[in-house]
């Protein structure tokens, strides 16, 4: 469809937004429109952007319902619906923005999985899997940044090795829809990725390679691998939770809120655009709030 076209050209060129990102709108916004032009014929209608409303899009999300999708694939899907219809109205595509009034399943946000600090211990552990030296090091250094910066796996894999700063300790991230955010680490990851750097890299890394982090092939190591690195490693250390790299991120942020941080620091650690994301992780550390009370409250 050529309007289509025009709308995930305009989200590449003008939001700047990550192909995978772009991909995500393109397959929720095929099959929005498929099951559109299916609901049209049934009603006798000719399919047509026109012809698309607020009702047909409650329908569409009650099938999805029907069909199981969760409420968090639900508001994704419709934030992808809203941001084509806006497109196409102030663009003149169509009379009205049919889906400006559907209001957003309600969330149920699901509290986080953390890991304790023994099972954090562990993966540094020198115990650990790994076809050779080089990458064990690699793996020790890939779970030291994870913890100590809490940055995602997708902005792991994207970091350069002139991303590093070891003399400041910073670390320079490109998150989503490509903004840059300068991180701290701290002496241990710091350490660990001089290691792995100064003494291991250089065995494994092919040709100019760029990537901080490499795999066994020197090319740069993709979020897939670092999952199935950590697939390894819980494995092995006999870790029984549902852990992903994402994991890590959750605890380095519940840590910090245990140990005093505020919110809004965590929020600019993490990058995060809305304190709101960030507060769930207050139901994940109830007791730094009890030991905040019980300092503060009179009655306590």
């Amino acid at each position: 469809m050529e309007e289509l076209v025009s709308y995930l050209s305009y989200l590449r060129a003008q939001r700047n937004l990550a192909p995978t990102t772009i991909a995500s709108y393109e397959n929720d916004l095929k099959h929005f429109l498929d099951f559109a032009w299916d609901q049209m014929v049934l009603l006798g209608k000719e399919p047509h952007l026109k012809e698309i409303d607020k009702y047909l899009v409650r329908d569409y999300l009650a099938f999805l319902t029907r069909e199981g999708y969760a409420r968090s694939s639900l508001a994704r899907r419709l934030a992808s619906i809203r941001g084509f219809s806006e497109y196409l109205y102030r663009n003149n595509l169509i009379e009205y923005d049919f889906a400006l009034s559907v209001r957003t399943p309600k969330q149920q946000k699901s509290i986080p999985e953390v890991l304790t600090m023994d099972e954090i211990h562990s993966f540094f552990s020198e115990n650990v899997p790994g076809q050779s030296p080089a990458l064990q090091s690699r793996n020790r250094a890939i779970f030291e940044v994870l913890y100590a910066s809490g940055i995602r796996v997708a902005e792991l894999v994207g970091l350069d090795v002139q991303d590093l700063d070891p003399s400041t300790g910073f670390l320079r991230v490109l998150g989503k829809g490509s903004k840059e955010r300068i991180v701290p680490l701290g002496d241990y990851a710091l350490d660990s990725i001089e290691e792995y750097y100064q003494n291991y890299r250089p065995q494994l890394v092919q040709g100019d390679e760029k990537a901080l982090f490499v795999n066994a092939r020197g090319e740069r190591l993709t979020a897939r691998g670092v999952q199935y690195i950590l697939s390894q490693y819980t494995s092995h250390l006999q870790i029984h939770k549902n852990i992903s790299p994402h994991t890590f991120r959750h605890t380095f942020a519940t840590h910090l809120l245990d140990n005093g941080a505020d919110l809004r620091s965590i929020q600019e650690l993490l990058g995060h655009s809305s304190l709101s994301t960030t507060q769930i992780y207050t139901k994940v550390s109830t007791s730094h709030l009890k030991s905040v009370y019980n300092r503060a409250h009179p009655r306590a």
